[in-house]
């Protein structure tokens, strides 16, 4: 930052404005996934957001809510309240700002890939069958936590699609996809939604919206307060932060090593994982959703030119923006097109393309993989992720291993395609 320069600062700003672009309706998107108000999306890539950026270890990280909290988050929300989430993400965010100060960054690597793999793909599996609903139009109840359960609820409300909501879907779920393949660079995502939610607006669709389900998203930021929580459910509530703490840890980390390599550059992982840590802390005081490195939002962070922490401030204070004078152009936003969106985030979440690769992987390392898919899917991710660790670890030592094992780079996010594979 010693060199920053006049004209760095408008490669930043831009690039700041163009992750703000992408990360206002996947925010929104996640937060109803999640069964949290809409603006809670908002409001945790404004504070989490500033707060990464300002705080983190690495250059180019952007922060804000990911689709890999939205499994947990609707459990605990489910279980517990919102208070209860709220205080579950305050105690995730001591326990990383803990772990940053005992330079602890460097144990996250030590969790074996396939287990990283395997509840990646059972938390995509989890998102995409959430979504069925809103995609389709459907109305009713609320779809209980529990992935059976949901699958039952779905079935039970099938008379109810809408076929102007699903085809709105679909087609958005179809352009996405097919845009994003042949021309990478441009944020597909962010022009399909705003073209589906301005036929909804115009009656040409009619859709519901955010605003018309959840009512107008308040301009501004609240007022911060603690969660209002009994201290004996703070041991009900540890498992979940607990878990928070561990996806934000390992998912930060893996977004932040994507960035190195886009830049060429290194990052310091527990400055990392205090600034996860102080983001969870404050974003619950203002109702903000858990937050970490988002992979997506970083890789279009560089690709737009961002090379220095001002561009995810920048990002930060462009969606507060949005929060504070357009509150009603977000309020627009087609549900259907929304759920289309994260559908699109959970297919990409599961790297379809590396199953080739999967399935010659050691029978027992594509089993751990599996195993602790399905865990994920039919269990919870607290149990998937201890026991799958567990059982790696173990194979790990039998074998012998005892290095530090190699991650690949999720996803394909290099601008010329290619597939970033196999890193440190």
């Amino acid at each position: 930052m010693r060199d920053y320069s006049l004209r760095q600062f408008g490669a930043d700003a831009l690039a700041g404005i163009t992750v703000a672009l992408v990360a206002l309706p996947l925010s929104i998107a996640i937060a109803i996934a999640s069964g949290a108000p809409p603006a809670a999306g908002m409001i945790t890539a404004i504070i989490a957001g500033f707060l990464i950026s300002a705080l983190g270890g690495s250059r180019v990280q952007i922060g804000g809510p990911t689709g890999a909290f939205i499994v947990v988050v609707y459990g605990v929300i489910h279980d517990h309240g919102y208070d209860g989430l709220l205080t579950a993400t305050l105690l995730a965010g001591v326990i990383l700002l803990v772990a940053g100060l005992l330079r602890a960054g460097q144990l996250i690597r030590h969790v074996p890939e396939p287990v990283i793999e395997g509840f990646t793909i059972g938390i995509a599996v989890v998102i995409a069958v959430s979504q069925l609903k809103d995609l389709a139009g459907m109305e009713g109840a609320a779809l209980p936590a529990d992935f059976l359960p949901k699958i039952a609820g779905l079935w039970a409300m099938r008379s109810a699609i809408d076929p102007v909501a699903l085809a709105m879907g679909l087609a958005t779920v179809a352009a996405i996809l097919l845009l994003r393949k042949s021309a990478p660079r441009i944020p597909w995502l962010v022009v399909v939604v705003a073209l589906a939610s301005l036929a909804a607006s115009l009656g040409l669709a009619p859709v519901e919206t955010v605003s018309a389900r959840y009512g107008d998203l308040s301009q501004g930021l609240p007022i911060p307060a603690f969660p209002s929580v009994q201290s004996e459910g703070l041991i009900e509530l540890l498992p979940a932060a607990f878990t928070i703490a561990f996806l934000a840890g390992i998912e930060s980390l893996l977004s932040a090593i994507v960035a190195d390599r886009m830049i060429g550059s290194s990052h310091r992982s527990n400055a990392e994982l205090i600034a996860q840590g102080a983001a969870n802390i404050v974003s619950p005081l203002f109702g903000g959703l858990p937050a970490t490195g988002a992979i997506a939002r970083t890789a279009t962070n560089v690709n737009a030119g961002g090379r220095t922490p001002v561009a995810g401030i920048v990002h930060a204070f462009a969606v507060l923006a949005v929060l504070l004078f357009a509150a009603p152009l977000a309020g627009a936003l087609a549900l259907p097109a929304l759920a289309a969106l994260l559908i699109v985030t959970a297919w990409t979440m599961s790297e379809p393309h590396r199953w080739p690769d999967r399935l010659r992987m050691r029978r027992a390392d594509l089993a751990l993989l599996v195993v602790t898919a399905l865990l994920t899917v039919f269990a919870n991710l607290t149990i998937a992720i201890a026991v799958g660790t567990m059982i790696g670890i173990a194979l790990r030592l039998l074998r012998g291993e005892i290095g530090v094992p190699r991650w690949h780079t999720p996803f394909r996010w290099g601008g010329d395609g290619r597939d970033q594979s196999d890193i440190n």
